[in-house]
């Protein structure tokens, strides 16, 4: 985890670093101007006073020459500064995406999607403020903090060991309070992810909302959520205003004391002139701001950098050292021996299932709901490794086996289907280059032809495809797993939104596929399309109850025969 946490810190930095030390040079200069200003200022008074003998022709030329380098360094900053976050922002999202899109999916569904979406997008705001603009905030300060203590103590030495001996104040009274920054910026970070993904839930499922009139409950649900929500703020605004209470108090009693030693080293000195006691007010000013913003910008800058440690610890995966083994294809056999599996420890979803799936053969599984169908597909897409007995692959344990070499392995359908807010094509090719012919192929086998006949493969399907039918939704689904040509189908229900006669046209045409190891999950219980299965299993309550060819279960009258039996009637 410290590898991933140092790249998330680091690798914006490192893509950023040309606009980063534009904006760099960029602010030394222009917080060098403001000390010019008031060494100009202290020799234009002391002038006026007959003090100074400086002419009058070298300080104007001075100021004009120095206003012209603050406007040309200034309008450098106002564009390579911008520039800066907009590439570490970048970087850092594009650093992020792509964590998360190399996490399984099992992972990414049980942490929420409401958690990501806050980190790419109110963590994130955190972070550019206080953690990337950090170090250009602190060459602003810096520069005149320092610049000023050096004039300071060109000007009055004592006085300035006085200034310094005060401002240490400020810091020691910050120094508890910037802790309490970094936990209320965590908390508040896990109150937007929670709302975050109540909001996602409410929009998505709000036709069941009003379906069920849940109106007003949600309405508490959003009051409860929104209450949370803004109390997590106001612990966050609480605790840097207090770093900020306390600093300016203690800043305050660091200028008055300033003040007041100034004021009497001017009434029994003789060298300290009008001109560098009015000019020492203003580069106290410049000590002093610097002192009241440090423990709140390191405050601020240690939280978002907890932010990003939180972002690292979710998407950590715990590396299994077992997992050695890269398959490529099927070719011989998926073995399963006396798998059982629980989601919780009271009720097993199977129990003691063994069965063989050849390379290239056809099988239907089917059964009741609730009998473990949808759960041994998971198991075989390495959904948990939590199961007591075998899953092999070709004789290799599932367990050992690298998840993406598997993912590459098997092409899955599921019933619900997702759809991109894109175009036909892209929701297909899932943004790949595809050739034509590919194409068009995979379009015939999943009965996609007159689709793009009628609205062409360009058209946008909408949000989560709400222009398209729930059958022209499950045979894009269909024509994106047979388009990755992977030796192994798992279809589960993926004809349940298809008329019979479109879903027949499919399933007899993905059935003819040769090379292709096909596991259906199916309720629609066609004798003429489970006729053509090399095998069928059928399920119940978690075990495997009956298998065999269609005919020989038939003649057996048991569970298949009933439940045609049932559907018929």
């Amino acid at each position: 985890m410290k590898k991933l946490n140092k790249e998330l810190y680091r690798t914006p930095f490192s893509v950023g670093k040309k606009w980063f030390l534009v904006s760099m040079i960029s602010m030394v200069i222009l917080s060098a101007y403001n000390l010019i200003i008031s060494w100009l200022l202290q020799k234009i008074i002391d002038l006026a006073a007959g003090i100074d003998k400086t002419p009058f022709y070298q300080l104007a030329l001075v100021s004009l020459l120095s206003f012209l380098v603050f406007i040309v360094f200034y309008f450098i900053f106002r564009y390579a500064h911008p520039k800066f976050l907009q590439t570490l922002s970048t970087s850092y999202k594009d650093l992020l995406f792509a964590k998360i899109l190399r996490n399984n999916s099992r992972m990414v569904s049980e942490i929420g999607s409401g958690q990501f979406l806050s980190k790419l997008s109110n963590d994130l705001k955190s972070i550019e403020e206080h953690y990337f603009d950090f170090y250009i905030t602190l060459i602003d300060i810096g520069i005149s903090f320092v610049g000023a203590i050096v004039l300071m103590l060109l000007y009055s030495p004592v006085l300035t060991m006085a200034a310094i001996a005060l401002s240490i104040l400020p810091l020691l009274v910050s120094i508890p309070a910037s802790k309490e920054v970094a936990k209320t910026e965590k908390n508040l970070s896990k109150e937007n992810a929670g709302f975050m993904e109540f909001m996602r839930d409410t929009l998505s499922g709000y036709s069941v909302i009003k379906s069920f009139q849940a109106e007003s409950e949600l309405e508490s649900r959003f009051h409860e959520e929104n209450v949370k929500i803004e109390k997590a703020k106001f612990l966050r605004r609480f605790a840097e205003e207090n770093i900020n209470l306390l600093s300016t108090a203690a800043s305050v009693v660091m200028r008055l004391g300033v003040f007041l030693f100034g004021a009497w080293l001017s009434l029994s000195n003789p060298h300290v002139t009008p001109g560098i006691v009015l000019v020492f007010l203003q580069l106290v000013t410049f000590v002093i701001t610097p002192i009241e913003k440090i423990p709140s910008l390191f405050a601020n800058r240690q939280a978002a950098r907890s932010l990003i440690a939180q972002t690292a610890e979710l998407l950590y995966e715990k590396p299994d050292e077992q997992e050695k083994t890269e398959i490529h294809s099927l070719k011989s056999a998926i073995e399963i021996q006396n798998l059982s599996f629980s989601y919780e420890a009271s009720e097993k979803a199977l129990r003691n299932v063994s069965l063989t799936f050849h390379a290239g053969k056809k099988y239907a599984i089917v059964g009741t709901s609730g009998s473990g169908k949808s759960t041994l597909f998971k198991l075989l897409t390495k959904y948990s490794s939590e199961y007591d007995g075998n899953i092999l692959f070709d004789g290799i344990d599932l367990r050992n086996i690298t998840y993406s070499s598997l993912s590459k392995s098997i092409s899955t359908v599921q019933q619900n289907v997702f759809v991109f807010h894109d175009s036909i094509y892209n929701n297909i090719c899932l943004y790949k280059n595809i050739a034509e012919k590919e194409f068009d192929y995979v379009i015939q086998k999943s009965g996609l032809s007159s689709l793009i006949q009628q609205k062409g493969k360009d058209f946008s399907c909408g949000t989560n495809g709400n222009k398209l039918s729930g059958g022209e939704k499950q045979r894009i689904s269909i024509a994106r797993a047979l388009l990755r040509n992977a030796s192994i189908l798992l279809m589960d229900e993926a004809s349940s939104a298809l008329d019979e006669k479109t879903a027949d046209e499919i399933m007899h045409s993905i059935l003819d596929m040769p090379d292709t190891t096909s596991l259906v999950i199916t309720h629609r219980l066609n004798s003429t399309l489970l006729k053509k299965y090399d095998g069928i299993f059928v399920l119940h309550h978690g075990k495997i109850v009956e298998f065999g060819a269609f005919d020989e279960l038939m003649k057996n009258k048991g569970l298949l025969y009933s439940l045609i039996l049932l559907s018929q009637s």
